[in-house]
């Protein structure tokens, strides 16, 4: 169905689009006209088979997708809405073996086995640890009186905690980093990172998991890697499992993570009451607000299995379906005033972790815990930190990611 308040050729998952802006007066207008809508594109240039996918713009449409699997898969074209042209299908069939891109049954037993690293009981164990790392960070940072907040600051706390979490040297961190930016960044020409770089990097990351499941089935440790793969006949990962999972992690636990740190420094920095109030009361609900300010993961897809309807919309067997975060987050019917940056928001049922059914974030409790832990560091050791340019944002389809935000520690 034509929208006419877009332009003609209008693309959601445009790259070109997310450099500049995140568009929430495109999704603004869907919202209210047309809130299941058909974005179509030129044949193929997503690297799927087809002309398009339907835009799911409201937060309660954006719920319901979320939560029946049965008739939205992630598995038959992955979770990513957006490759490019050259994209082939076995290499997004390759892709399947990520738990993002599962169904049930395989996606249940693996979340079951890897959501032992997740228990409450094991992110409170983290939490003196990172806690330490964040001040130390911060501290390190500080004494350089200014630089790129993105590398400075809001990378290093989630590279660590994954480091912390499955056991990873600390030496090693830098490694994971290069990988995961390199895995991501293929739509971003000034990043120069070609569909081989991409993939030899998620190649080599997984090779390195691998080897690590490898060394602690030998030699098991007290840590997540040997509770998640020793004794595989038990009901435990494989080693290739196991290497999938931390590909997973290094960009779900580490992209994610890092640009919703960054968004809320940039959203304080730009809000200098909201700032302020943090400084003085340090509210709890500041977390939640920054993810749904960010909303680091602008969309996700799923692919119906079956004739369906939503919102109105009539969605065919196989038909590509874009599950936009960004616009729910800022649905009026949902939110008051969803514009405003509030770390007073409360309720805040924002979909920042997803829209709730089998695939709603694993590591939601780390990435809130991990946010929490550096504005407290840098509320306390760098009040006075201050803008020194305007951020660099990355070219994606569907990150809303920052490379760059200038920034004077004191």
């Amino acid at each position: 169905m034509p929208c006419p308040a877009l332009p003609d050729g209008f693309d959601f998952t445009d790259p070109d689009v997310y450099q500049s802006r995140v568009p929430l007066p495109e999704f603004a207008r869907l919202r209210r006209t047309t809130p299941v809508w058909w974005n179509a594109q030129p044949h193929g240039i997503a690297g799927f088979d087809d002309d398009g996918y339907w835009v799911v713009s409201r937060h309660e449409d954006v719920k319901e997708v979320s939560t029946r699997p049965e008739v939205f898969s992630a598995s038959t074209n992955t979770s990513i809405i957006r490759f490019n042209a050259a994209m082939t299908r076995d290499r997004i069939d390759v892709q399947k073996l990520i738990m993002l891109n599962m169904d049930s049954p395989e996606h249940t037993r693996v979340r079951q086995i890897v959501q032992r690293g997740f228990t409450p009981r094991a992110i409170r164990a983290l939490e003196d640890a990172l806690r330490t790392r964040a001040r130390t960070i911060v501290a390190e940072a500080r004494r350089k009186e200014s630089g790129d907040f993105v590398t400075d600051v809001a990378c290093e706390l989630p590279l660590q905690a994954i480091a912390e979490l499955i056991g990873i040297p600390q030496d090693d961190r830098a490694r994971i980093f290069d990988w995961s930016n390199k895995m991501i960044a293929y739509d971003d020409p000034e990043l120069a990172i070609t569909e081989e770089i991409g993939s030899t990097a998620a190649a080599e990351l997984i090779s390195y998991a691998m080897n690590l499941a490898a060394d602690r089935k030998e030699c098991p440790a007290q840590d997540i890697v040997s509770r998640l793969v020793a004794a595989e006949d038990e009901g435990n990962l494989a080693s290739d499992e196991f290497g999938f999972f931390v590909l997973l992690l290094a960009v779900a636990g580490n992209e994610t993570t890092r640009n919703a740190i960054t968004h809320g420094m940039h959203a304080f920095l730009t809000h200098p009451d909201q700032w302020e109030l943090y400084k003085r009361e340090r509210p709890r609900t500041t977390a939640e607000e920054i993810v749904r300010w960010a909303t680091p993961v602008v969309s996700f897809q799923r692919t119906a299995t079956q004739d369906t309807t939503l919102g109105g919309a009539r969605i065919g067997k196989g038909q590509r379906v874009g599950l936009f975060y960004a616009s729910a987050n800022h649905d009026p019917e949902v939110f008051e005033h969803p514009e405003t940056f509030d770390i007073t928001r409360d309720p805040n049922p924002h979909l920042g972790f997803g829209g709730g059914g089998p695939h709603f974030c694993l590591g939601k409790s780390l990435a809130v815990l991990e946010i929490d832990l550096i504005f407290q560091a840098i509320a306390d050791a760098m009040p006075d930190i201050a803008l020194a340019g305007t951020p660099r944002r990355l070219r994606s389809a569907w990150l809303n990611g920052v490379k760059e935000l200038r920034v004077r520690y004191v």
